[in-house]
């Protein structure tokens, strides 16, 4: 028995990386799972559906199921047909994804508006147009679904030379937050997932350049942690957010000091002779950061 039998997936970008390593996990565990994938380069130009393809092959000749599907997941119509094709394949959905993304990474000086708008729309947009679709069936088929967002310590945190990138996985995060809420009503849990692996996205980041990747950097290692989420070993939670990466699986979660209350007519003096039940000690933040 599978932890997944009898359920389907669908699973973004997952012509390679992460939602590779997914999506061969899930149909291991006994979904069917769909394969989306645009097969473009790591900074959405160009598309090449093999990629998906090969993917699927792998599962298949393993003894899984699986479908592979090319559409662009920025676009209404792709997260349409991405459903679409789970639902003719396999005639339901009860997990969903979202992993595709894409970098073009630039100081913020540098970054133009065309990298901005890709970016944002990739990511941001591109988990909208799929979730949007998926929710819709969920919650018209009284399924209890669980939707996976994939945000990122660089806009949960802050990297340098990553606004874009950055701006967008913050507004998955409070995307997340929201459709946890609304999802109580209906069974749908929604998670925030924030990976770190070595991919052909991070390959060449920096001191990772010819390097050989550690075993517990590879989306393999990763993977787990996602089929927990997805997967009736996780209960009911909902609306967390799952750091997982090679250096271990951790909740990352928005925290607010004690603060103070002031009367009216308060200063801003008044605000700084309170800053230390205002503000987290700046030796905290850096351990948060870290």
């Amino acid at each position: 028995m599978g932890l997944l039998d009898g359920k389907v997936a669908i699973v973004t970008g997952a012509g390679g990386g992460l939602g590779e390593a997914y999506a061969k996990l899930f149909a291991r565990e006994g979904a069917a799972v769909v394969v989306n994938d645009l097969g473009g380069a790591r900074d959405g130009t160009g598309a090449d559906r093999s990629a998906a393809q090969v993917v699927v092959d792998a599962i298949v000749a393993e003894g899984g199921r699986a479908v592979a599907n090319g559409d662009d997941v920025s676009t209404m119509q792709g997260g349409e047909n991405i459903l679409r094709a789970a639902l003719t394949t396999f005639g339901q959905v009860d997990i969903l994804v979202n992993n595709a993304g894409i970098l073009r990474d630039k100081t913020f000086a540098n970054t133009s508006e065309a990298d901005w708008d890709q970016v944002v729309k990739v990511h941001l947009k591109g988990t909208y147009c799929c979730t949007l679709p998926v929710w819709r069936w969920m919650k018209d088929n009284g399924t209890r679904g669980v939707i996976v967002m994939t945000s990122s310590t660089s806009g949960l945190y802050g990297n340098f030379g990553q606004a874009n990138y950055g701006a967008a996985k913050a507004g998955i995060y409070g995307f997340m937050r929201v459709l946890s809420i609304e999802g109580r009503k209906y069974g749908i849990r929604v998670w925030g997932l924030a990976p770190g692996a070595y991919t052909r996205m991070t390959s060449d980041l920096p001191g990772r350049l010819n390097q050989e990747p550690e075993p517990t950097s590879l989306p393999d290692h990763i993977a787990p942690a996602v089929l927990y989420m997805v997967s009736e070993l996780s209960g009911e939670q909902t609306g967390k957010v799952l750091g997982a990466s090679g250096r271990g699986m951790r909740e990352i979660k928005m925290l607010q000091t004690e603060g103070f209350k002031p009367k009216l007519g308060w200063t801003a003096q008044d605000l700084a002779d309170h800053a230390a039940e205002v503000f987290f000690p700046e030796k905290e933040m850096t351990a948060m950061s870290a």
